[in-house]
């Protein structure tokens, strides 16, 4: 049986396993914390080139999201010690920032969660890096619509398998596997709450969808098998048949409605390629 409760402002930091249903305040939070992830993601649009290396975007990030009044989530958290995770090609999710050079015909996931007055705004998104094979860039263009379609199914009444279900479908119909290992999760003040929000699951089952809830919805998307490994570094996740990975992002919370995005591009940088 699920848990909610309805937070009030004075209510302990805690992680107790309910469901958290937000008020107003935490929506303006999250809306502040949300624009500038994705104020983030867009700065670093003219610097996704050839050559760039992934340190050298993890300090660009750095510099913006302290600027503009935030903390970078990551830094310090369980010891990581970058402020964003960059993923690239055939890893899967929490590639470290190094000196490891981007090169033409990549594709790259950036992953930032700015703090902002305490909330969590947590997406990615991914880049194309010069000349991208059209088989990448269909996979891209796809990871996309399964995050859009998701995000379509969240809304109250539903139930977290509607969501799943809509990813799963629409990434199986073009034959390609989606990541089991790795879920969206709760967000607020906390960085990682409950509900566990996984990708692939059959429609009306799970938790039911209720205003107030905020939550990620970031599907991991593979032209190949869903299976992923995880590299002696503790963090990186790639995939186990080195096939391509890639993945979108949206910090969301559900309205009497439907659902607000709180990660929505300002520039209009939704999905690849940016103009």
């Amino acid at each position: 049986m699920t848990d909610y409760v309805t937070v009030t402002s004075d209510a302990p930091l805690a992680r107790t396993g309910a469901i958290k249903l937000h008020g107003p305040a935490a929506f303006a939070g999250m809306h502040k914390a949300g624009r500038l992830a994705a104020e983030t993601l867009d700065m670093l649009v003219p610097h996704m080139v050839p050559g760039v290396t992934t340190a050298e975007l993890d300090r660009l990030i750095y510099d913006f999201v302290t600027a503009n009044g935030g903390v970078p989530a990551t830094l310090g958290y369980r010891g990581y010690t970058h402020s964003t995770c960059i993923s690239i090609n055939h890893v899967v999710c929490h590639g470290i920032p190094s000196e490891k050079t981007l090169k033409s015909g990549d594709i790259v996931n950036v992953d930032v969660t700015p703090i902002v007055d305490g909330w969590h705004g947590d997406s990615s998104r991914m880049y194309l890096i010069g000349d991208v094979p059209l088989k990448a860039r269909r996979l891209v263009e796809v990871t996309y619509e399964c995050l859009m379609l998701g995000i379509e199914q969240a809304k109250p009444g539903n139930r977290m398998g509607d969501v799943a279900h809509a990813i799963q479908i629409h990434a199986e119909r073009h034959r390609y596997g989606v990541v089991r290992d790795f879920c969206g999760h709760g967000l607020g003040r906390l960085f990682h709450d409950a509900p566990e929000v996984v990708h692939v699951g059959r429609p009306g089952t799970g938790p039911e969808l209720k205003p107030g809830m905020i939550f990620t919805i970031e599907p991991m998307v593979n032209i190949g098998r869903p299976d992923v490994k995880l590299l002696d570094d503790g963090w990186t996740a790639v995939t186990r048949d080195r096939s391509l990975s890639a993945q979108f992002e949206h910090s969301i919370g559900i309205t009497e409605t439907g659902c607000e995005i709180f990660t929505l591009s300002p520039a209009g940088h939704h999905q690849p390629p940016y103009a």
